[in-house]
């Protein structure tokens, strides 16, 4: 890590002229910015009222001792590191400073070897310790739930149930379509959990060979295979602590199986090549785009590694089983492509939803996010077009037919053919009143009149426009 001492402010603390001036003069003439105190009390009004980045300080002085000092910093700026200087005579107390939370102690009479060197450690920690917690807190907001979208009645149930794992370490196994956000949802599982503060891991166990996939999780000694040239880890030990999320669970071999099997269930690798096997801790989550229990019944799947598995399950609807939640989306990517093409969209025009709402999306989320990165970029005005949508959205969905007799009376007629094109559009009434050339709040009364609303209920279809 790179340090520019012209941007670091140290503070010296120093009831002696002499040492203080020493410290003084040794950080100045390395470039850092120093400003100095001769007690305790007047050394806590400077880190009080001005920024600094390291405090130096003696440990016995009049007043407030470097040990109160200390402790009195922590109170207010618990991130500020602290470097004790003491005589021989007072290791004890510097040790007893160590462990009250000092970053270390110098003997004196300080030397400018040790001091730099212990001034340039306590500033590279503590400006890791600063970009992990603002990376952190970056991670944390970007998985926070207000981010997966979803007013869907299935979502909601998901969020709570995501909610509800907050302070388990469970394992989970996450099935849905290709699309569906099954990585959106492990990572939120791990980053809402107690293992927050570790590594979350992911592989796509259905692109790669079994070979390498053995490699990729459990490491490789050194010479261990052709092409091996050095020793590696392994995604289990990279995710130590932390969180393994094992993406396409059901492409893996019956081999992998077994061994994967024994992973979890010992709770060690064993690196191939190697003879030792490794302890490892760590938080399974699993996804797939088949049905397991379907895969296991036609011995794709191992039964024992199933049940391993199968403790939670989320399952993640298409989405076209919530169209409720296009609109909302089409808004979300929509503000992440104006950003990312610097354009400024403000709109879908009402053609061009109607068209999203009508498609049946067998890419889900993601090929809904594509379509709208798309048309952004595609746009020339404040609002996005219907022609600005992939030509396979202009296709209208599979016609469905209506037999009547001659002499239906109308009002039937009517009736079916409604609830038909409702049906065929999963309850959708802005798709419903654009195929059947009328408008909302006609179709709303027709609803109504022909009391298909407590029909509609009773099906639990999907009302949202």
């Amino acid at each position: 890590m790179k340090i520019d001492p012209k941007k670091i402010k140290v503070l010296a603390v120093d009831d002696d002229p002499g040492s203080r001036e020493l410290l003084q003069t040794i950080l100045e003439s390395h470039g850092y910015q120093v400003v100095t105190a001769t007690t305790g009390k007047e050394g806590l009004n400077i880190v009080q009222g001005v920024p600094v980045d390291l405090v130096m300080t003696d440990l016995r002085m009049p007043g407030m001792d470097g040990l109160a000092f200390l402790k009195a910093i922590h109170q207010s700026l618990p991130a500020l590191s602290v470097i004790i200087t003491t005589a021989h005579a007072s290791i004890d107390s510097a040790v007893e400073a160590t462990k009250l939370g000092a970053y270390g102690y110098i003997t004196k009479p300080v030397t400018s070897e040790r001091v730099l060197h212990l001034v340039r450690r306590a500033i590279e920690e503590q400006q890791l310790r600063q970009e992990n917690l603002y990376l952190r807190r970056q991670l944390e907001e970007r998985h926070q739930f207000a981010n997966i979208i979803g007013k869907a009645p299935r979502m909601q149930e998901i969020f709570r149930l995501v909610e509800d794992l907050e302070k388990s370490e469970s394992t989970v196994l996450i099935q849905g379509t290709t699309g569906t956000g099954k990585e959106l949802i492990a990572k939120a599982l791990h980053f809402h959990s107690p293992r927050r503060d570790r590594s979350f891991v992911a592989v796509n166990c259905g692109g790669l060979t079994e070979t390498l996939l053995e490699s990729e999780l459990f490491g490789h000694l050194r010479g261990a295979f052709t092409g091996a040239i050095s020793t590696k880890r392994g995604l289990f030990r990279e995710a130590d602590g932390g969180t393994l999320f094992l993406d396409e669970i059901s492409e893996t071999s019956p081999t992998m199986q077994v061994k994967l099997l024994r992973a979890i269930q010992e709770g060690e690798v064993k690196p191939v090549g190697g003879e030792q096997s490794v302890k490892v801790d760590v938080r399974i989550i699993a996804a797939t785009n088949q049905d397991l229990g379907q895969a296991m019944a036609a011995g794709r799947f191992r039964p024992d590694l199933y049940y391993r598995l199968n403790v939670i399950v989320v399952g993640l609807p298409d989405l076209k089983d919530r169209r409720e939640d296009i609109p909302l989306l089409t808004t979300h990517f929509l503000g992440i492509y104006n950003q990312r093409q610097k354009k400024e969209i403000r709109d879908i025009a009402p053609e061009a939803l109607a068209l999203l709402l009508d498609y049946e999306w067998p890419g889900n989320v993601r090929e809904l996010e594509n379509c709208i990165e798309r048309a952004v970029v595609l746009a020339r005005g404040e609002m996005i077009q219907a022609e600005n949508l992939p030509r396979g959205l202009h296709q209208t969905t599979t016609e469905r037919s209506l037999t009547f007799n001659v002499g239906t009376p109308l009002d039937v007629l009517e009736r079916k053919a409604l609830l038909a094109t409702l049906q065929d559009v999963n309850g959708n009434k802005t798709t419903a009143a654009r195929l059947l050339g009328i408008s909302q709040r006609t179709l709303y009364r027709k609803i109504k009149g022909y009391g298909l609303d407590r029909l509609l209920h009773e099906n639990k279809m999907p009302e949202s426009a």
